[in-house]
């Protein structure tokens, strides 16, 4: 009987720390995102990024909701908040602010993409611009890119983008690493938001996330913000 009360408190703790605790809120894969848009008798999806970043390529459907102005309160606020909302940016970080406003407003069921646009790539689902098309892809190629690494002995790459946070934590770090290191190695910033063939070809999923070649040859990588002690480790 012990056992099996001790076995049955396990269960009950693993869901409690996976579940949102009943606040409505819940992050979904981007598999399971686009089945359940698949499904859904009401879509009310929101794009949370900005109009720039939404016309170079959306989910069908979506409703372009710029976290960061006063578009995303009007907009959702005029959505039905006792149907599902779907919420996404490029790598999730803005869509699960924008989820949990959405729960303090009063939406009863929010699901968040996790790692959104970048995770949505690397699945090599549908994107549609404004007129409908599929989008083009832009920017550098894996090819271009190898091309680019070619024959240079040490290189550090930083994926980033206008937006992140962290990304503008991270570049003066970097940039004075690199200066430090008096040409033994070389910086190349890549925004992803310009590159998203790329991107999609590297399965980047977050960022900032670096990479650290050594005579065309990765040999380290790093996902989120890394201090300089790390960096003098390289």
């Amino acid at each position: 009987m012990k056992t099996f009360l001790f076995s049955l408190l396990i269960a009950l703790t693993i869901i409690s720390c996976s579940t949102p605790a009943g606040n409505g809120l819940q992050d979904l894969s981007a598999t399971d995102f686009q089945s359940a848009l698949q499904t859904s008798p009401a879509k009310q999806v929101l794009d949370v990024r900005t109009p720039e970043e939404f016309a170079g390529g959306h989910i069908a459907g979506a409703i372009s909701a710029d976290i960061s102005s006063e578009a995303f309160q009007q907009t959702a606020e005029a959505l039905d908040k006792n149907k599902a909302i779907y919420v996404y940016c490029l790598s999730g970080g803005r869509s699960s602010q924008a989820a949990q406003q959405l729960v303090s407003m009063g939406f009863k069921e929010v699901y968040n993409l996790g790692g959104g646009i970048l995770a949505w790539n690397a699945a090599s689902l549908p994107l549609s611009t404004d007129s409908g098309a599929p989008s083009q892809q832009a920017g550098m190629t894996l090819t271009a890119f190898e091309t680019q690494i070619k024959g240079k002995k040490r290189v550090i790459i930083d994926y980033n983008a206008t937006w992140c946070g962290p990304c503008k934590q991270l570049s003066p770090i970097l940039e004075a690493y690199v200066k430090d290191q008096k040409g033994a190695v070389e910086l190349i910033k890549i925004d992803v938001d310009a590159n998203p063939e790329l991107a999609k070809a590297k399965n980047i999923e977050a960022i900032p996330y670096l990479e650290l070649y050594q005579n065309g040859k990765l040999t380290w990588k790093n996902v989120g913000l890394i201090g300089r002690e790390e960096l003098d480790k390289l």
